[in-house]
């Protein structure tokens, strides 16, 4: 199985690089080939936060994948304006087994019309903004399975997620021995009082409230 990460200027750190850890890890155990980091627009885009990355390969030269994994950040919101960023989308859509979206990676997978008729979620933060498309139904999980269609709340939620497709399709013990490698047993610690936000996904305040 091939994983296609896509990239771009003002991507969110950690939406990227802690699915990519687990897939990488998935890779070292010889399940799937090496992922590859696609950009959308520059060959060496920074991060959000100011990491720099450089991509292995442009979308315009990228063999199709089996998995493309859609991270958020800013940039997603300047990288759906390009229309053969959305045709590649779309097209891509047709023939892989799963595309996977993080936080405001929505974004882009909702202009290219894939949660259209779907269940989905994205960040507690744009919520609203998802549930103003009639065609999508929005989940407030940490992360919503539908078809060949994954997304998943922000940032942290994608490594969720990632560990759910590759239980999957991989079955569970692959996905046991890739938590493990990566000791992702997340702390059940919630600081302050979250829950009192009124614009809070409900999976957050049912956690906060039970804490």
């Amino acid at each position: 199985m091939d994983f296609q990460f896509l990239v771009f200027d003002y991507v969110e750190e950690l939406d990227l690089v802690g699915s990519w850890e687990l897939v990488g890890l998935l890779a070292e155990q010889k399940q799937c080939s090496s992922p590859k980091l696609v950009t959308l627009n520059t060959m060496t885009p920074v991060g959000e936060h100011g990491m720099h990355f450089i991509a292995d390969v442009h979308f315009s030269e990228a063999e199709a994948p089996d998995v493309i994994f859609v991270p958020g950040g800013s940039g997603s919101r300047i990288a759906m304006e390009d229309p053969s960023v959305i045709a590649y989308l779309q097209e891509q859509s047709k023939c892989c087994k799963a595309i996977l979206s993080v936080c405001t990676g929505s974004f882009l997978m909702q202009k290219s019309g894939l949660f259209k008729g779907r269940r989905a979620t994205t960040h507690w933060a744009f919520l609203n903004h998802l549930k103003e498309d009639p065609d999508v139904t929005v989940v407030e999980q940490r992360f919503v399975h539908d078809g060949n269609i994954w997304s998943s709340g922000g940032v942290s939620a994608g490594m969720d997620m990632m560990l759910a497709f590759i239980a999957y399709s991989f079955g569970h013990d692959v996905a046991a021995s890739v938590q493990l490698s990566a000791e992702y047993f997340p702390a059940t610690t919630i600081y302050g009082r979250p829950f009192e936000r009124r614009d809070i996904s409900e999976y957050i305040r049912v956690l906060a409230q039970n804490a």
